[in-house]
């Protein structure tokens, strides 16, 4: 069968998916002649594709373009593909957008540990004043969650996927609308669209707003949903659950902010110049001015202290060469921060940028490792299915899995496993890729995995210092 062919975007090459599955996929594409990089998003067209689909993506498209901002992830051009043009290229929507090589902001989190007050305040302060901007320009997101803030290279926060955004506001009136649609996902949802009556637009990304802070600061969730469905959520009305733990451990001044945000009441709710006003979020920043290195250590250091580093970058140096593209992408992705990160991984193909820590080493083949792999993931819970790769891709085993983590949330991604000779042994390199759900999830999914019975006797380790 003949390899998909997809089209230059700008003089941007498409290299290399990076996530995305069904009808949507993210790739890294590359302008050799500029030196550039760039992220591509695909929403792929079909003859089934409503012609409402269509219409939601040229909004999307139309309010992202048009939003400037260091906190929202810029987008550059689009292109589209039609069906008519099938035989030659991929049908659909080609959205060239700012390269995170960050990654996921949430990728970082230990889940039910979060991360210091500081650096939570930093990226709060971040995310506030990407959805000032935001707001400012008539826009209300409307799915601010964990998966939606990308690190940049610098370690800057990125707000993205304006796919269910509306525009509410006319800039040059000032008149506004109530919305109506009911989107969102229900651990970030605000209370007020479980009701069938219309909503204020700003009252929601505030809601959301406080949700995010919550998790940075206690790596999970406060609620699987907003409704007195959930315990936790009934506990939160009543005010119970403010002496249990994780609750009970935030700081009193932090805490008053996060119950502001989280009034049930949106015309009682804290608005974005409330929040500006907060002596927690007005305090000045102490590691702001520290630089790129010491943020990242920061960000990452509950991860080193619970030992997660020591499997995602154990000392396994090997010197081979990258081909061109890898070392285009990896050149654009090396800052101060990324390094860091550490989101560059050794693989049987040099020393590979890899923006994913939710990845790990170990000391037994591909074949071996694939299926103990396969077989503790069904154990806890995921569904499992081997995708058959071609040419050179066809050395690497790929598992398609799928599930739903404990806040009833659907996740989707992939487990690639590839040869990695280390120490004359045939080793393997495994990498978890989210293309679905929270990273939280995933990254408690992959700490599972790791230290499952059949898994963790053959992953290998950062040796202590």
């Amino acid at each position: 069968m003949a390899s998909m062919k997809y089209p230059k975007v700008a003089g941007f090459e498409l290299i290399e998916q990076v996530g995305g599955g069904g009808f949507s996929r993210v790739f890294r594409a590359v302008n050799a002649d500029e030196h550039k990089v760039a992220a591509c998003k695909l929403v792929l067209i079909s003859p089934e594709t409503a012609e409402a689909t269509r219409k939601m993506l040229d909004k999307e498209m139309r309010i992202h373009a048009a939003l400037k901002h260091p906190n929202v992830l810029e987008f550059f051009n689009a292109i589209i593909v039609d069906l008519t043009n099938r035989h030659q290229y991929v049908p659909g929507t080609y959205m060239l957008m700012e390269f995170a090589a960050g990654g996921d902001l949430f990728d970082k989190i230990v889940p039910d540990l979060g991360i210091g007050e500081e650096v939570a305040q930093l990226y709060f302060r971040q995310l506030v004043s990407g959805m000032e901007y935001v707001h400012s320009q008539g826009v209300c997101h409307r799915d601010l969650k964990p998966e939606n803030l990308l690190l940049d290279a610098a370690g800057s926060l990125k707000i993205t996927d304006f796919g269910l955004s509306s525009v509410y506001k006319l800039k040059e009136s000032g008149n506004t609308r109530l919305l109506t649609e009911r989107c969102g996902s229900l651990p970030y949802v605000a209370p007020e669209l479980n009701s069938d009556s219309p909503y204020q637009a700003e009252p929601i990304d505030v809601w959301g707003m406080g949700v995010i802070l919550f998790t940075l600061l206690a790596g999970n969730t406060p609620w699987d949903e907003p409704t007195k469905n959930s315990p936790e959520f009934r506990r939160y009305l009543s005010g119970d659950i403010l002496q249990e733990a994780p609750w009970k451990r935030l700081g009193r001044e932090v805490l008053s902010l996060i119950v502001g945000l989280l009034n049930v009441d949106p015309t009682r709710r804290m608005t974005v110049p409330d929040i500006m006003q907060h002596p927690w979020y007005s305090r000045p920043s102490t590691i702001a001015a520290q630089g790129a290195t010491a943020l990242a250590d920061h960000l990452t250091q509950p991860m080193r202290a619970n030992g997660d580093y020591d499997i995602a970058a154990p000392d396994v140096t090997m010197n081979m060469e990258m081909d061109g593209d890898q070392v285009m992408l990896s050149a654009a992705a090396n800052t101060q921060f990324t390094q860091s990160l550490l989101l560059f991984s050794q693989t049987q193909n040099g020393r590979r940028y890899n923006p994913h820590l939710t990845r790990f080493y170990c000391s037994i083949p591909p074949h071996e490792l694939a299926p103990l792999i396969q077989e503790s993931l069904e154990g806890l819970g995921a569904s499992c299915k081997s995708k058959p790769l071609e040419g050179r891709a066809a050395e690497v085993i790929k598992l398609r899995i799928g599930g739903y983590d404990f806040r009833k949330e659907m996740y989707k991604g992939s487990v690639v496993v590839e040869r990695y000779p280390y120490n004359n042994m045939e080793c393997s390199f495994c990498v978890m890729q989210r293309d679905q759900g929270s990273p939280i999830s995933w990254r408690q999914l992959w700490k599972a995995l790791v230290l499952s019975a059949k898994v963790e006797p053959h992953v290998l380790r950062r040796r202590s210092a």
